[in-house]
């Protein structure tokens, strides 16, 4: 709402039934003056209010379109406040876009945003570069890749989230007291889960607010000027990166696979003009990726069955960059600063000890043997730092250094890439281990998998917690990593299904709906990171290091390379210059030069050259205090004092709307359709990858033959071929959509994922492109011996037994038959068809069955059965004690 001398932002939950006022100031031409008056209104309260501020703002009383409240923009959150040249902007999200739900968590990408210009045109102060500055920020697109929830914390991993609400209880009462809401008292129990109500005497829950770990939120800038100021409520942290959710359905079970990927925000930037890693530590191209897997049939965190695998990418930590003037493919690289005792590492790997635990497992892709010198400069100083950093540390926290030329054996055609990268994925799972919110099966402990037992990590009452974590890089961090994290990732899968109880073995093959739907999953992640800071998508992806990508793949690998090369050379001084404006790393003023006038960011991104360091880190004790006495559990997830700071409790009641899972997901205030759900429009491996054919293994961990499949992952048919052979293999898939069905299914899909795949998926196949293509007769041929066994099970070539003739016959003349009978007279069942009884009740037809007869044995059993329902068990007799011997012999023994 908005008068001319102020903004009124109203907030409000989901169901509308509570309210927040937060009055902005126009009036003042280059501060901000923000007043929130803390205080929650009901529906009807803010429905008076609004009513008397309109009423107090009217320049008449009574005359038409003198309104003193007008609705500006209607938005789902605030990113936060700007500033340039004038006065302050607000930005907002105008359009989301669910992606993810994680426990009832919705998780929501933001699709268009709205920047409001907040002092009046009578106050504003004009500058000539404003302008500029304002297209410079606004080349951030806040709509590629930007993710928020409500509810849910996507900084930090969902095993920091959960294994916070099973702290002890006596930790939360300094924290409870210091906050604004209201003290509980002391309990008697030991330890208890603060969002489990059993056993409380009150309808109380207790929830959480900790605090976002920023190095991953990208709006913590713009929120600095109201963070103190108004109600957290308000406060909605951004990350960027990729988040992306496809629903495995095992027999009908659903189980929902979740990729979350976390771009850092510390020495962020594009490929040439961020590399290696700043004076504090941070690398460029950080990212954490996270993969969830759950069993969606019990969403509830305290109820369901959760768990999640975190890996690492990013650069080189040393000091070392590469010179874009000579606008060479690849520039040399080279080494600014000597670094001996490996100072700026031991910051970095700080980070991670602190974040992740021990051990830290660094996988190193970089070359090893070249003609000129180039990526080896690395391995050569990265190295040394490693062995420098580890003779300091206890020798069972070492940091183990891992170093592959991945691009070698990919040259080699004696050498299987993913074969090697699956070993060394399976000895990283088991030294990290993974988490799990629940304890082990007892089916685990019946039938024992050697691999389960080497799986490693932090073992606990209520499940497992990953301890450590592995560290991927090459030079760019795209290409290779990323197939090198999908192998390490389906090594972790197969765990996490293991876990869950959802396979008999912890081991996944290649060419099952499940890893096809994984692999898809993962290489959206990958393209979208490639985007982020190479400019383009990924160039070689899995299908290319497993070497059956079709002979079109290399075309599209020269087109991205050059794409990748001309955004390189052309568009990323623009890019790190709107991502240095966003971040406020660089903050305008009159006084000093403008951003485009300066020569280099490398001031702005490293802070040491602007002032001495007040106290310098020992090179020996290298790690922060404290860290290690709790090895090899994350310092971030102790409960010492000084995480506890971090964390506030309130105390709400159980039905409260903002902790109500039930409300926020199934929404029963609002008119929904069930066709409409995200859980129905996700992707789902039935749907997109199960074939579409009878008599199939509908198990998505079955090995199937790229035909079988309804999406093909080798793509080394033609379009049309492969058009063909759908339409003759899918004899019991439902019928093609809409032509505006098609075309908007079309225009979503990637021209790369068309091509690279080389088939059409079943729901979006024209039938026009059969009707239209003419097809040799030898190619018709080939698909009509190859593909007739499946969908009808019999060769039709063999003519049909005679009893089945005399079916058919049979159902002809009842056909015909009917068409004759008329429908105002009496029936006469003789005359249409001479029907044989196919059971051996006297009467069974549609108007009546009569009873069957049951023996005196059958109702005994039937009796015993609804007598032991009720819990009245009757005593074993000796038959009963020989069937079970016999049934656990020949079980189990």
């Amino acid at each position: 709402m908005s008068p001319k001398t102020r903004y009124f932002l109203v907030g409000s939950n989901q169901a509308q039934t509570k309210h927040r006022v937060l009055k902005i100031d126009r009036t003042e031409p280059r501060d901000l003056v923000v007043i929130d008056d803390k205080h929650v209104y009901t529906q009807q309260e803010v429905r008076e209010l609004l009513g008397r501020l309109d009423l107090g703002n009217r320049t008449k009383i009574g005359q038409k379109g003198s309104s003193g409240l007008s609705r500006a923009v209607s938005a789902f959150g605030v990113v936060g406040f700007v500033r340039f040249l004038e006065g302050y902007y607000i930005v907002l999200i105008t359009k989301r876009r669910k992606m993810a739900d994680i426990g009832g968590h919705s998780i929501y990408k933001i699709e268009d945003t709205n920047m409001i210009y907040i002092p009046n045109d009578s106050v504003r102060v004009t500058h000539p570069d404003e302008a500029r500055y304002v297209r410079i920020f606004q080349n951030v697109d806040l709509s590629s890749n930007f993710y928020f929830s409500y509810s849910y914390d996507l900084s930090h991993s969902l095993q920091y989230n959960l294994t916070l609400l099973q702290r002890p209880y006596e930790l939360w009462s300094s924290s409870v007291v210091s906050t604004e809401e209201e003290a509980h008292p002391q309990s008697k129990q030991d330890s208890f889960d603060i969002f489990e109500d059993e056993g409380l005497p009150t309808q109380v829950v207790y929830g959480l607010r900790n605090e976002p770990y920023y190095k991953y939120v990208w709006n913590r800038r713009l929120l600095d000027q109201v963070k103190d100021v108004v109600h957290q409520d308000w406060l909605m942290y951004i990350i960027h990166g990729f988040c992306g959710q496809s629903k495995l359905l095992i027999y009908g079970r659903p189980v929902h696979i979740t990729l979350i990927a976390r771009r850092s925000s510390k020495f962020a930037g594009t490929r040439f003009l961020k590399r290696g890693a700043n004076c504090e530590g941070d690398v460029a191209n950080e990212v954490e990726t996270e993969q969830i897997v759950h069993d969606a049939s019990v969403m509830s965190f305290t109820t369901g069955s959760y768990s999640s695998y975190v890996q690492v990418r990013g650069s080189v930590p040393l000091y070392w960059s590469q010179d874009i003037s000579t606008m060479m493919p690849k520039p040399p690289i080279r080494l600014d600063q000597a670094d001996p005792y490996a100072h700026v590492a031991g910051l970095h790997f700080d980070q991670m000890l602190q974040r992740f635990g021990s051990p830290i497992i660094i996988l190193n892709l970089v070359k090893k043997r070249e003609k000129r010198k180039h990526e080896k400069i690395l391995s050569e100083e990265l190295y040394p730092a490693v062995i420098n950093l580890n003779q300091f540390l206890p020798p069972q926290h070492w940091i183990d250094y891992i170093a592959w030329d991945m691009a070698r054996y990919t040259k080699s055609k004696l050498c299987n890439v993913l074969d090697r990268l699956s070993m060394i994925a399976e000895n990283v799972v088991k030294r990290t281990g993974f988490f799990i919110n629940r304890a082990d099966f007892y089916c685990h402990n019946l039938r024992p998998d050697d691999r389960w037992g080497d799986v490693r990590g932090q073992h606990t009452d209520g499940g497992r917690l990953q301890t450590g974590v592995l560290r991927t890089n090459c030079v760019d961090c795209l290409d290779r990593t990323n197939t090198a994290q999908f192998m390490v990732g389906k090594c972790a899968l197969a765990y996490q299904l293991y876990a869950l109880g959802m396979i008999d073995k912890p081991k996944l093959q290649f060419d099952t709906d499940c890893v096809r739907l994984f692999e898809e999953l993962y290489e959206d992640h990958g393209d979208t990171l490639s985007l982020q800071y190479g400019g383009s998508q990924l160039v070689h992806r899995v299908k290319t290091y497993r070497k059956i990508a079709p002979w079109t793949q290399h075309s599209k690998d020269i087109m991205q390379t050059l794409s990748r090369y001309y955004s390189n050379a052309f568009s990323d001084a623009d890019r790190q210059d709107s991502i240095n404006l966003f971040l406020q790393v660089y903050q305008p003023s009159e006084s000093g030069p403008h951003l485009w006038e300066l020569p280099t960011d490398f001031y702005l991104h490293q802070r040491s050259t602007m002032s001495l360091p007040l106290d310098r880190r020992s090179y020996t004790l290298w790690w922060s205090e404290g860290i290690l006495s709790f090895l090899p559990v994350p310092y971030d997830e102790v409960p010492c004092p000084e995480t506890m700071k971090k964390v506030t409790v309130k105390r709400v009641n159980r039905y409260e709307e903002t902790i109500d899972i039930y409300t926020e997901f199934f929404k029963p205030y609002e008119l929904t359709s069930f066709d409409d759900t995200f859980c129905i429009e996700m992707t789902n491996s039935a749907r997109e990858f199960m074939p579409k054919t009878l008599g199939v293994d509908p198990s998505p961990f079955t090995v199937r033959k790229p035909e079988e499949t309804g999406k093909s992952v080798l793509g080394n048919k033609s379009s049309k071929e492969e058009t063909l052979l759908q339409r003759k293999t899918a004899a019991s898939a439902p019928p093609p959509p809409s032509e505006e069905a098609i075309s908007s299914t079309s225009e979503d899909d990637s021209e790369e994922d068309r091509d690279d795949d080389g088939s059409v998926s079943q729901r979006s196949t024209p039938v026009k492109v059969l009707t239209e293509s003419g097809e040799s007769n030898r190619t018709q041929e080939e698909v009509h011996h190859q593909g007739l066994k499946e969908p009808y099970g019999l060769h039709l070539d063999v003519p049909p037994a005679d009893e089945d003739v005399l079916i058919y016959q049979r159902f002809a003349r009842l056909g015909q038959s009917q068409q004759q009978v008329d429908r105002t007279g009496h029936i006469n069942l003789a005359n249409i068809v001479s029907l044989e009884p196919v059971s051996c009740f006297p009467e069974d037809s549609i108007y009546g069955v009569s009873l069957p007869l049951v023996n005196r044995c059958s109702r005994d059993v039937f009796e015993s059965h609804v007598t032991t329902g009720r819990g009245q068990v009757r005593a074993l007799c000796r038959e009963d004690m020989l069937m079970y011997r016999e049934y656990v012999k020949n079980r189990y023994m």
